[in-house]
């Protein structure tokens, strides 16, 4: 199930939320719209479902234009951050209730429900009220209740946002085999740059409701169009006036590489297998990561001299204006 979305702008009074976005999402293709809070993804999400309407653009799914017709005519589920669970029903009516108020035959919303709940892992929980589950389990209620009436379009709103960290990465693991079972066209939004590498087929950036770029979580990672892609998809250092990834900057000892920048080795700070390093090359602070056989074979400490430069082949971006890491009165300690 195919969505176009062409020159979709919005307002909020005088509010850009979106300006002239065009998105092209394949059947079957689970796409992550990823921004910072603000940035308009939420809003787009809205008028895919028909929860907002544009002000300019269209909506298409399916090869049906969509625009003007109302959320319960899209054929789309929706899944919000917060469950928005009926606390006075079981699980089983929850996730029944759309088939319910379909007036579908009570065998087949049995059958059905049965199946949602085997496929989420929720079937011994089945006759518990929602504050009996955890949030983790909560969250795969609402998505069996919202695959309960075979939706076209499955819409997630930051999904995994109201939960602690350990419990969004098993579920965004588990998101990502759901997804590949049911085959249903996926847009999910969230301002977690892992959780859009590791979960999503493409990648949406939004940026004060502009589309930044639009690619595969590799081809963003490796080939970002902007200083802004390259800032929010990943950590990023500066050497000079480029914008590198700090596992991308090679270190060795001494000044001697007439292609390299010569600095002095700030801080060092061990983080499990992985050594970050801060150099000081007088006017700017350059991270490098590496591993930690890479830095006891290189023999650096705080105060060495150390030749700075780019990885052969790895992906650069010019930096924007007011871009620095200069960090003035920096102190030279162990980490």
């Amino acid at each position: 199930m195919s969505i176009e979305i062409t020159g979709v702008s919005k307002r909020f009074g005088d509010f850009v939320a979106l300006e002239d976005v065009s998105v092209s999402i394949p059947t079957g293709q689970l796409t992550a719209l990823l921004g910072p809070s603000g940035g308009g993804k939420s809003t787009l999400l809205r008028i895919i479902a028909g929860l907002e309407y544009a002000d300019t653009g269209t909506v298409g799914i399916e090869g049906l234009d969509a625009t003007a017709l109302p959320a319960r005519k899209r054929g789309v589920g929706f899944v919000f951050q917060h469950y928005a669970a009926f606390k006075h029903l079981s699980v089983r009516r929850n996730v029944a209730f759309g088939l319910e108020i379909r007036k579908r035959p009570k065998d087949e919303v049995r059958r059905r429900v049965d199946e949602l709940l085997a496929l989420v892992h929720l079937e011994q929980f089945a006759d518990r009220l929602p504050s009996q589950l955890s949030g983790g389990q909560r969250q795969r209620m609402a998505l069996a209740r919202a695959l309960a009436v075979e939706p076209k379009v499955l819409l997630l709103d930051e999904p995994f946002g109201a939960l602690d960290a350990k419990v969004r990465k098993e579920l965004r693991e588990w998101l990502r085999r759901l997804h590949d079972e049911v085959h249903v066209t996926t847009v999910f939004v969230t301002h977690d740059q892992e959780e859009a590498l590791e979960v999503a087929d493409e990648i949406v950036v939004i940026n004060e409701g502009r589309v930044e770029q639009i690619g595969t979580p590799d081809q963003l990672y490796d080939e970002p169009a902007n200083d802004f892609v390259m800032r929010f998809l990943g950590p990023v250092t500066q050497l000079g006036d480029q914008l590198v990834r700090p596992h991308d900057v090679a270190l060795a000892p001494g000044a001697d590489d007439p292609d390299a920048v010569a600095g002095r080795v700030a801080r060092v700070v061990r983080v499990g297998f992985e050594v970050r390093v801060e150099v000081s090359t007088g006017e700017q602070v350059v991270l490098a990561t590496m591993t930690r056989t890479e830095f006891l074979r290189l023999g650096l400490d705080v105060g060495a001299t150390v030749s700075v430069r780019v990885v052969p082949g790895a992906p650069v971006v010019a930096a924007g204006p007011g871009s620095s890491s200069v960090r003035p009165g920096l102190e030279v300690r162990a980490g």
